[in-house]
Parts: C-alpha cells; sequence; structure tokens
C-alpha cells in the first residue's frame, strides 16, 4: 500500500516531542526491535517486498544499496533475488578507517569480513561513491511522517548524503528508509545535518514523501 505522508492511517504511534532525549529513544526503540520474533522477522521481509516495487526505481535501476541486517534491523535478502533476476547491482556499505561510507558490489556466495562494529562487508571488491548508487535502503531505529529518521547516532549516512540537502529531491540517489512499522515515532526533530528521507517502506506500507507539497 502507497501512502502519502499526510495520508490519515490508525496506527500505534508512540510521540517523540523536540525535547526528547534522543539516546533514550534509541534505547528503547533498540530493545523494542530486538523483542520482535524470528516468524515475525521472515513475514516482514517478504511483506517488504511489495513495499519496494512500488518504487519505479527500485524495479529499473541499475545500482541499489542496502544492508546485511544485525541486531534485528528487517532484513533484506528477500529482495536481493528479484533485484539480480533483473540484472540490477546490489551493494552492501562499506566503512573506511576516515569513518566514510562507500558502496561495493555484493552477491550471495561473496566473501566478506565483520568491520569494528561486527558488520560484515564484502572483500576485494570495488568501492564506489554514495552518489554512484541510484537507490539506498537505509536502515533506522525510528521514523517519522515528515521523511524524518533516527539513525544509530554515528552519521555515517548523513555524512555520505549530505549533498542532497543542496538539491531539489527527489535525487540521485533516492534514499527509502526500511523498517518495522512498530518503529514508527510522532515526531523527530530533525539536526541540521539529518538528510531527509524520500520514502520510508515497512512491511505494512510505502510511505512517499517526495510529492512537491511536502
Amino acid at each position: 500500500m502507497k501512502l502519502r505522508a499526510s495520508d490519515n492511517i490508525d496506527t500505534d504511534v508512540s510521540a517523540s516531542p523536540p525535547s526528547a532525549d534522543r539516546a533514550a529513544l534509541r534505547a528503547r526503540l533498540r530493545e523494542e526491535r530486538a523483542a520482535i520474533g524470528a516468524s515475525e522477522r521472515i513475514a516482514a521481509a517478504t511483506a517488504l517486498i511489495a513495499q519496494l516495487e512500488a518504487i519505479p526505481e527500485f524495479l529499473t535501476d541499475a545500482n541499489v544499496a542496502g544492508y546485511w541486517a544485525v541486531a534485528g534491523e528487517l532484513p533484506l535478502a528477500a529482495a536481493i533475488g528479484g533485484l539480480r533476476a533483473r540484472g540490477q547491482v546490489y551493494h552492501l556499505p562499506v566503512i573506511d578507517d576516515q569513518k566514510r561510507l562507500s558502496f561495493a558490489p555484493w552477491r550471495p556466495g561473496m566473501s566478506v569480513a565483520t568491520n569494528r562494529f561486527g558488520i560484515p562487508e564484502p572483500t576485494d571488491a570495488t568501492h564506489f561513491a554514495p552518489d554512484a548508487m541510484d537507490v539506498v535502503l537505509v536502515p533506522l531505529l525510528g521514523f517519522d511522517r515528515n521523511g524524518h529518521r533516527l539513525g544509530f547516532g554515528g552519521g555515517y549516512y548523513d555524512r555520505a548524503f549530505a549533498y542532497l540537502r543542496d538539491l531539489a529531491r527527489p535525487a540521485k540517489p533516492l534514499l527509502v528508509g526500511i523498517g518495522y512499522a512498530r518503529q514508527e515515532v510522532g515526531c523527530i526533530e530533525p539536526r541540521d545535518w539529518d538528510v531527509r528521507l524520500d520514502y520510508v517502506a515497512t512491511e505494512r506500507e510505502l510511505i512517499d514523501f517526495t510529492n512537491p507539497e511536502h
């Protein structure tokens, strides 16, 4: 189901006032996400595909970046097969020693090594700059209906895509936040360096922030 950000739906949303402590909110959302059972994760990963395939660029553009799901993140494995069947290239994020984010092609069976955070990254692969991607599936801890994302506190995605703040959106790449519907919060106060999402895709819906009215 594709919704505009302004559409009103009946959902259980936890309020996050502007003065909310982000560290406390992150801790709570981490705990809630970790409590999601395996069967719900698998069902969500399957249901997510229909939401992603409602984004035209996800079906057609050459370079799609995702992530290796850890710590209860919504898995993307179910979507990779479709990308490969369409001839698209799937990429995983890589963080270098200067804390810069790039992306490297990956397919099942290719070698990986864990980084300092325990997240697998491709090895012996060419790295591409963020602006070489067409669509980026962005992990998150929380999101709201204004296109704002609560990340993990490292700022890697905001730094990598800072140039998008100076462009008319949508631009390249499309930024698609990925999370469970239960990760929605009432309001996330954006910081000056935050980069707005173009979409949020959950197992229940696709929320579209690309409409000019937003």
